[in-house]
């Protein structure tokens, strides 16, 4: 079995590079250059092409899929300022380069916390907002929002900044089904022979091995000095059509084990909330059939963002 093969999965139909501030950006895209765009936007420590089979279904459905590798991530430039500002900024440069009419964006994970900041601090470049389980969220967590964002930036920023200065950072190399099984350990509902498949086009080969393309100042767990959380807190203020997509299996190490209940309180009004009761944190991955149904859905109820077969037909 080849390992750059995997059922489903499909290269991109076009992939090019994007300036952001001097940094670039590598963009990916599957569909037609003329339907109306759609934003996907990957978790931390991810890359664009783990939507290989979410995003064609995505496609199919009449839209022109945009996904892009964030700054130290996949094949885009490593930068000394990594932080979700700057994230958020890259963003803007990609949607530049489509139209200046707003958009659909879908996130995952920490892309589904940076498309929730994204519509609140540019809301009229935002038309729908897809957050894919990306609600960091547990009881205790949304109990005590707010109280300590400050004290605990001043703690962890000069922690941050001296792993930043250390030069002899480099990642782990291995074989294929050694990355493969590094990222079983957290990814454990996902298959074998789909993370075999995530090195090969997650990773490069080296004179030591496979290492996957991601900056090695990026830190497991919190990326930058900011808590994914802090980002949900303006939820509640937004305008556009919210959909909130969110596996409800716990028993994994990047389950938040966060339910509708929870999130409730702190979602926009109108927002749709789904449940997979049989999916873990990687819902895309894991059910990405029902997860572009569910999306294709959401955004055809606005007509003007229709794809154009079906503005045509009607």
């Amino acid at each position: 079995m080849s390992h750059s093969v995997f059922p489903g999965a499909l290269v991109p139909d076009r992939q090019r590079g994007v300036d952001s501030s001097g940094v670039r950006i590598a963009v990916h895209e599957w569909g037609h250059v003329d339907d109306p765009p759609i934003l996907l936007t990957h978790g931390g420590s991810e890359f664009a092409r783990s939507f290989d089979v979410f995003a064609p279904l995505v496609a199919a459905g009449g839209w022109r899929v945009v996904a892009w590798d964030q700054r130290g991530h996949g094949d885009s430039e490593h930068a000394a300022l990594i932080s979700w500002d700057a994230d958020l900024r890259d963003a803007i440069a990609v949607m530049d380069t489509l139209s200046p009419d707003p958009m659909p964006v879908v996130g995952h994970s920490k892309g589904g916390t940076l498309m929730t900041m994204l519509a609140e601090a540019a809301p009229h470049r935002v038309s729908h907002v897809v957050n894919l389980d990306g609600f960091p969220s547990t009881a205790a967590q949304l109990a005590r929002f707010g109280s300590d964002a400050v004290t605990m930036r001043l703690r962890e920023l000069p922690a941050w900044l001296d792993h930043r200065r250390n030069d002899d950072l480099a990642r782990r190399p291995g074989t294929i089904d050694e990355l493969a099984a590094r990222r079983g350990r957290v990814n454990p509902r996902l298959t074998p022979q789909w993370l075999r498949y995530l090195v090969t086009v997650g990773g490069e080969q080296t004179p030591h091995g496979w290492r996957w393309k991601l900056d090695p100042a990026h830190k497991g767990g919190s990326l930058v000095p900011l808590r994914p959380e802090w980002g949900m807190l303006g939820m509640t203020g937004l305008g556009m059509p919210f959909l909130a997509v969110l596996g409800m299996i716990a028993e994994e190490v990047m389950s938040t084990g966060t339910s509708a209940a929870q999130l409730a309180p702190l979602l926009p009004p109108d927002a749709r909330v789904v449940e997979l009761p049989d999916s873990g944190h990687f819902v895309h991955i894991e059910r990405p059939r029902a997860v572009a149904e569910a999306i294709l859905d959401f955004v055809a109820s606005t007509p003007q963002l229709q794809p154009r077969a079906q503005r045509h037909a009607s």
